[in-house]
């Protein structure tokens, strides 16, 4: 009979190269994020059904976070690891993707194909940059013992910010080197391009890092660091292994609903309400909505720096303090969206952006600190996958919605940043009705 073990304390250093390889994966999520609505709307996408485009991304992720999580638990390839070969594999895919999707204006294809060559591209994009961030979140769960998990998670949504800050900045800093920021009727601007070129290059770089410098445990050892050693049995299929997840599962997804209901209208009709607030127009064909497109990354760039910093904050909290800070965040990223619905000057939209940063990496962090400490050693990877539906359920939800409420809300884009509001603080009310518990004890 084998003896079970702690898992060890790790060195910060190790924390850091476990997490750095997320810088990459973050910059290609934060450049599709901060562009999607701007590639959409420039290649002529009707703003009334612009929440179509923002369906298929969040669908991806319900498919392929599940789906790498439970292969990935039974995953194992010598030199590689566990999570490790989906982390390759999702990274070639995203690369790809991200090579081709700026372009599809660029094809001599007609509207309505270049749209769909765009909708193909951001569902792949997506798939693969799900199946490469994955494995970084349930390597937290193997490897790093409950008194460090706050602290990975915060070093994790750390890099992820400085990634996002860098690929938001991006066509800004292109522009003024003197990338053009323009283009023909239907076509992205190069500074968006080659922002796209620059985000894959570094996705490969970080991910070639993490890759080289983590080390999974093996089986064995695994087994003896999460106390399954001795167990005889294992809950198998995703229906069973769903029945039998902690209660904090659950209730952590109704915060989740309205945190990520907030993000994916902020997403969808951040740009556009910029754009009639303070540069007054709709246009999407004009300078000036381009001008708003680069604003709005540098907004989002503001947000990141934000949360790296708010970031430094919650490595300090500890169980006592987990919950008041939850709540906090998603009270102040409320305030947020509230001052962005309703400033007209570049100011309010920056103390917009504080705001919506603070809940950025509230967001990113707290959840998954209390989902894994509630979760034994096995089918981690499930679990983690499936929790991602929390994320992804409710932007199909709000892109669906969307349909109905824009029409209804006069199509006026700072209205459904107003929802994002409301939302998020009935989110922070529902925090109140979590109660963490611990799947392995200290």
């Amino acid at each position: 009979m084998e003896k079970t073990k702690k898992l060890p304390t790790l060195a910060l250093s190790t924390l850091m190269m476990m997490t750095l390889g997320n810088l990459g994966t973050s910059m290609a999520f934060q450049l599709q994020s901060a562009n999607m609505a701007r590639i959409f709307q420039t290649l002529g996408a009707d703003p009334t059904r612009l929440g179509f485009f923002f369906i298929l991304p969040p669908l991806a992720g319900m498919i392929v976070q599940p789906l790498v999580g439970y292969y990935s638990d039974r995953t194992w390839i010598p030199r590689l690891g566990r999570r490790l070969p989906y982390l390759m594999l999702g990274t070639i895919v995203a690369v790809i993707v991200m090579c081709l999707l700026p372009n599809a204006g660029s094809l001599g294809l007609s509207t309505s194909a270049a749209l769909w060559f765009g909708a193909i591209a951001i569902l792949f994009m997506d798939l693969s940059s799900n199946m490469s961030m994955q494995p970084f979140k349930m390597m937290i769960s193997d490897m790093v013992n409950i008194a460090q998990k706050d602290t990975a998670w915060s070093w994790q949504t750390i890099w992820s910010n400085i990634g996002g800050v860098f690929a938001t900045i991006l066509p800004t800093i292109l522009t003024i080197i003197g990338i053009k920021n323009t283009a023909s009727k239907g076509i992205v601007p190069d500074s968006v391009i080659l922002s796209f070129y620059i985000g894959a290059l570094i996705l490969i770089v970080t991910s070639i890092f993490t890759i080289c410098n983590v080390h999974e445990y093996d089986p064995i050892t695994y087994a003896q660091y999460h106390k399954l050693a001795n167990k005889k049995s294992e809950v198998h299929g995703l229906i069973n292994i769903l029945k039998k997840a902690p209660k904090v599962f659950w209730t952590l997804g109704i915060v989740q609903f309205c945190s990520w209901v907030s993000f994916q209208y902020l997403w969808t009709y951040g740009p556009g309400t910029i754009a009639q607030n303070i540069w007054h127009t709709a246009n999407a064909k004009s300078e000036a909505f381009q001008l708003a497109g680069n604003w709005y990354g540098i907004l989002l760039g503001i947000q990141t720096i934000i949360a790296i910093l708010w970031g430094f904050v919650l490595v300090k909290i500890n169980d006592k303090t987990r919950k008041p800070m939850y709540i906090l965040g998603l009270i102040v990223g409320a305030l947020g969206y509230f001052v962005l619905a309703n400033t007209h000057t570049k100011l309010g939209s920056i103390i917009a952006f504080i705001c919506i940063g603070i809940v950025w990496v509230t967001i990113n962090a707290i959840p998954f600190t209390i989902l894994t400490n509630a979760l034994s050693g096995s089918n981690i990877g499930v679990y983690m996958g499936l929790f991602n539906s929390w994320i992804c359920l409710p932007q199909v939800v709000a892109s669906v919605a969307s349909f109905i409420l824009y029409p209804l809300l006069n199509k006026y884009m700072p209205n459904m940043i107003m929802i994002s509001g409301i939302v998020s603080l009935i989110g922070a009310a529902s925090v109140l009705i979590i109660k963490e518990t611990y799947g392995e004890k200290k």
